[in-house]
């Protein structure tokens, strides 16, 4: 999916827990861990800005556009290394 989401790294960087997200922005730590591991087909804005808020950051630092063919490319460029 060419949208990356790094909850985790806003996580790590202040230093909680999941469970402790989910609970400060009101929704299930089941349903944020598919928004964290970017399963998720959509997030609403009211979500997106809990998320904001309480991790004290803006949407670009938690979703990421990525080009879908960086990953081939480098697993391509990888290939070639390796047999060559």
């Amino acid at each position: 999916m060419p949208i990356a989401v790094d909850i985790d790294v806003m996580l790590a960087r202040r230093k909680m827990s999941v469970g402790e997200l989910a609970d400060r922005i009101g929704i299930t730590p089941a349903n944020l861990a598919v928004l964290k591991n970017g399963r998720a087909k959509a997030v609403r804005f009211t979500t997106l800005a809990a998320l904001c808020e309480v991790l004290q950051c803006q949407p670009g630092d938690l979703l990421r556009w990525e080009d879908e063919g960086s990953e081939e490319s480098e697993e391509t460029e990888k290939v070639g290394e390796a047999a060559g």
